[in-house]
């Protein structure tokens, strides 16, 4: 018997106009997740840009936070479907309610994003269901993955 296989993406959640946090866009570190909650992982993706660059929405939502957290300034903004993007370390230009249209700006890019190779890199993170997703799936450029087929016979 066969192993019946699907691809399946990263979970693409709100199909919608998404688009990059930073242009131009230069990943640095992907997305990593971790086979166990506890475990480490890194849940987002690192985006080199020049520090002081214009953050933007990813896509269309509501300031759900604008605050400094252990040091780093973050903003969060809720979009349909119920997900969340995060974006650090930034000095938030927005505050929480104010409503946001993909490619707004919420900010600019500070330095001291631990691990990043160049003076500033922006630490793109999306959860949703409170679960961790690739943000470059919101894009279409998230991994491929295999999974068995549900119901298929394993082995050979």
């Amino acid at each position: 018997m066969f192993l019946f296989l699907a691809f399946v993406l990263a979970a693409l959640p709100v199909p919608g106009p998404y688009g990059w946090p930073v242009t131009p866009p230069r990943v640095t570190r992907r997305f990593e997740l971790p086979p166990q909650p506890w475990l480490a992982g890194h849940r987002g993706v690192d985006l080199a840009a020049p520090p002081g660059t214009t953050v933007r929405s990813a896509g269309p939502g509501i300031v759900v936070y604008a605050q400094v957290l252990a040091g780093r300034g973050v903003v969060s903004v809720a979009h349909a479907g119920g997900l969340r993007s995060t974006y650090e370390p930034v000095t938030a230009a927005v505050t929480v309610g104010d409503r946001v249209a993909a490619g707004d700006p919420l900010g600019t890019l500070d330095t001291g994003h631990p691990g990043c190779p160049v003076a500033a890199c922006l630490h793109w993170g999306v959860r949703q269901a409170g679960g961790y997703l690739d943000p470059l799936t919101l894009l279409g450029l998230g991994r491929v993955r295999l999974l068995p087929l549900p119901g298929a016979q394993q082995g050979g």
